[in-house]
This record gives C-alpha cells, structure tokens and sequence, in this order.
C-alpha cells in the first residue's frame, strides 16, 4: 500500500486504537488525536510508531489547528463519543442525553467541519455509530436517537462531498472501555447472557470492529454505506 496519511479523532482506546493499530500495520502513517493526555502518553508508549496529538474533537479552532500543522489527511476516522444517553424514556435524564449528544455528534460533526479543507480530495471520512440506531431494546431510545443522527449524516454528505467518501460503522456490543462503568461481575454476566443470543455467539472485540472500519476507510469503493459489524445484534433482542 501507497504510504497514506490517518488521523483518528478519538483514538487513545477501545475502537479507535485498534483501528489506528491496524492501519499502522498497514504502513500508514497514523495521528490520533485526543484529549487526555495520560491516555495519549500511554499510546506513545505502547504504540512508538503511532503519532498522538492532544486536541478536543469539539473545539473547531483545535482542530484547524492540528490539521494544519498535518497537511492533507487522506483518512479521517471519528472514533468519539461518551458513556451517557442510556435508560428508560420515563426516568432518561435529558440533560445527560444532550450531552451525549456533545460528546458524540456534535463533537464528530465539529471535527469533519473542520477538517473539510485538509482533506485529500480522493480521501474518505469514516464515522462511528452503534447498532442502537436500528433497534427496538427498551431503555435505549436516547442512544437510537443519538447513533441515529449519527448515520443520518452519511448519505448526504456522501453526495455532498464527492469524491470524498463517507461511511459510518456500526457496532453491536463490544468489549470496550464503554462498559466499565459497570461492575466487573455484573458485566461479564451480561456479556455471557447476550453472547447466548447473538446469532455470531459471541461479544466483538475492538479489533473486530476496527477491521470493519478499515475496509470503510480505505476501500475505494464503498461511500454512503453504514456497515455493521454487530453479530446479528440487530436480528434479535437482547433484554
């Protein structure tokens, strides 16, 4: 492969450095941005050959900022969200569901925005949505509402931008840092209860879903497609 350039907002764990790993294997050349800095100290020291930059995905001007100092980006992956949004509709806190949406949305709209100009012209941008978008779970209509807006920007801008290509992926349950919120044993219980139920009988790891969200980036071929890389999470309920 033609040595390219990714810069992977949101890269520092789970989906994000698994993706920035595999592209890096591919001889990439690799920038992930974040904005924690122990979690980007922590990259450097494990992944020497992957470069970290501390910018915040909702701040257009950081954002101008380090894109300009990159030059052209051939790949742009958006691997930024939050740990908020879930619950039942009746007890959803909606000032925690707006700022899940800050912390996902408009965080990954902000930085696509700002890095239009920087982009290779034959480039792609890659979102990350979930699989809640298009299911029926109790107690995730925040979260459908907010992957949903998410992959709404897909089609359109796949037109809109031409010949840029813009996809977005679309997890089901992956063991990430996502989940750690939740206790040791009750997740590991879950996670055992749904691998039951998922058609693939398994939970996806990150590097699962960051082959998928490879092939969104550097295939020639795909744009305005939302691919999902959910274990049939979608074919079947998992409360």
């Amino acid at each position: 492969m033609t040595e390219k350039t990714a810069l992977i907002v949101g890269g520092t764990s789970g989906i994000g450095l698994a993706t920035a790993r595999r592209l890096n294997a591919l001889g990439t050349q690799v920038h992930v941005a974040g904005r924690t800095r122990a979690r980007l100290d922590a990259v450097a020291a494990s992944d020497p050959k992957i470069t970290v930059h501390q910018a915040d995905g909702g701040d257009a001007a950081q954002v101008t900022e380090l894109l300009g100092a990159l030059g052209t980006v051939d790949w742009l992956i958006l691997s930024l969200s939050g740990g908020e949004g879930m619950g039942p509709i009746a007890d959803l806190d909606l000032d925690a569901l707006r700022r899940a949406f800050d912390a996902k949305f408009w965080v990954q709209l902000t930085t696509l925005k700002a890095a239009l100009p920087h982009l290779a012209p034959d480039g792609s941008i890659t979102l990350i949505s979930a699989i809640s978008a298009r299911m029926a779970m109790p107690g995730t209509a925040g979260l459908a509402a907010l992957n949903g807006a998410v992959e709404s920007l897909v089609r359109p801008l796949a037109v809109e931008l031409a010949p840029i290509r813009v996809n977005a992926v679309s997890p089901g349950l992956v063991d990430t840092p996502w989940w750690d919120a939740m206790p040791e044993d009750a997740r590991r219980a879950y996670f055992a209860h749904a691998a039951g139920l998922l058609p693939a009988r398994r939970v996806a790891t990150a590097d699962d879903v960051a082959e998928a969200v490879v092939l969104a980036a550097t295939n020639p071929n795909v744009t305005g497609t939302v691919l999902e890389s959910d274990g049939g999470a979608r074919l079947v309920s998992l409360a």
